[in-house]
C-alpha cells in the first residue's frame, strides 16, 4: 500500500475494532484495482461518538463502516438514512458525501444465500432477534421471501420483530415462536437462517439449534457465525445431505456492499474472499 498526499480515507469504528477483519480485506481490494484509498479501524468509544462523526466529516474521511456498539447511536449524527437502513433502525455504513447511513449486513446474508437458492417465494425460517435478525429479516422481505417465521429463547422478541416486519409492507406472512418449537417448523422450510452465536469460537462444541434428522435435503441453511467456518450447525446440515451457507460470505458480502457505496464501483469479490481466508489462516 502506497499512502500518499491524494490518499482517499475509509475505515471501521467500533469499540472494540482490533480483532476486525475488514482492513486486511478491503485494503486487497484497493490494492488490486489500484485505487488510491486506505482502510482504517478507529477505536471510538461510545462518549465519544459525535466527535469521532463530526472529526471524520471534517478531515474529508469518505466512508465509514459501523460495528458495535454504535450501529443504533449513531444515526442521531447522519443527515439521511437509506430506506432499508430507516426500516431496521441501525447503520453499518455510512457515506460521508451525503452523511447518509446504509445497512449492508441483511444484503450481505441474502447474497450469499442466493449463491446457493433464490429467496423469491421461500419459507424462511430465521432463529434469534437480535440485530443481525433484524437485519436479514428485512432483506429477506424486500426479496420476495414468501414467509418468514423469526423464532427465539425470547418469544416477546421475536414477536416484536414479526409485527416490524409486518408492519413494513413488504411481506405479508410473518410468525414468531419459541426457538425451541423449531423442529415443527423444520418439514415445510425452504432456507433456515440462524443468526444466535451459538457455535461461535471458543464455543464450538455448543448444542446447534437443530440436528440432522430434523432436516431435509432440499433445506438451505446460513450461519451468520464465521468462525469457525464450519458450525455445530452447518456439520448437522452437511450431514442431513442440506446446503450450506458460511457465515464468511456474510462478511465478505456486506463488504462488498460498502465498497460499492463509497466509491461507485463494483468490488473484486474473489479477492476480497481470499484475504479474509488469508487472514483466517484458511
Amino acid at each position: 500500500m502506497n499512502i500518499k498526499g491524494s490518499t482517499n480515507i475509509v475505515g471501521l469504528i467500533g469499540h472494540p475494532v482490533e480483532h476486525s477483519f475488514s482492513p486486511p480485506m478491503h485494503n486487497a481490494a484497493f490494492d488490486a484495482l489500484g485505487m488510491d484509498y486506505a482502510y482504517v479501524a478507529f477505536d471510538v468509544d461510545p462518549q465519544n461518538l459525535k466527535s469521532a462523526i463530526e472529526g471524520a466529516n471534517a478531515l474529508n474521511v469518505k466512508g465509514f463502516n459501523v460495528t458495535i456498539p454504535h450501529k443504533i447511536e449513531v444515526i442521531q449524527y447522519l443527515d439521511e438514512l437509506d430506506e432499508v437502513a430507516s426500516l431496521i433502525g441501525a447503520v453499518n455504513t455510512i457515506d460521508f458525501k451525503n452523511l447518509k447511513g446504509y445497512n449492508t449486513d441483511g444484503i450481505g446474508a441474502v447474497r450469499a444465500i442466493e449463491e446457493v437458492s433464490p429467496i423469491k417465494d421461500k419459507n424462511v425460517i430465521v432463529a434469534g432477534a437480535g440485530g443481525a435478525s433484524r437485519a436479514i429479516s428485512f432483506y429477506l422481505a424486500k426479496f420476495g421471501a414468501s414467509s418468514i417465521t423469526i423464532l427465539n429463547r425470547n418469544v416477546n422478541k421475536a414477536q416484536n420483530l414479526a409485527e416490524d416486519v409486518l408492519k413494513s409492507d413488504l411481506i405479508s406472512d410473518v410468525n414468531s415462536d419459541s426457538v425451541s418449537q423449531i423442529n415443527g417448523y423444520l418439514a415445510n422450510a425452504d432456507i433456515l437462517v440462524d443468526t444466535t452465536p451459538l457455535g461461535m469460537d471458543p464455543h464450538i462444541d455448543d448444542e446447534p439449534i437443530a440436528r440432522a434428522e430434523n432436516m431435509h435435503d432440499e433445506l438451505v441453511v446460513f450461519d451468520a457465525v464465521y468462525n469457525p467456518n464450519e458450525t455445530v450447525l452447518l456439520k448437522e446440515a452437511i450431514k442431513a445431505g442440506a446446503k450450506p451457507v458460511y457465515g464468511i460470505k456474510m462478511l465478505l458480502y456486506q463488504g462488498a456492499e460498502s465498497f460499492k457505496i463509497w466509491t461507485g464501483q463494483d468490488a473484486p469479490v474473489d479477492v476480497m474472499e481470499k484475504a479474509l481466508n488469508d487472514y483466517l489462516g484458511r
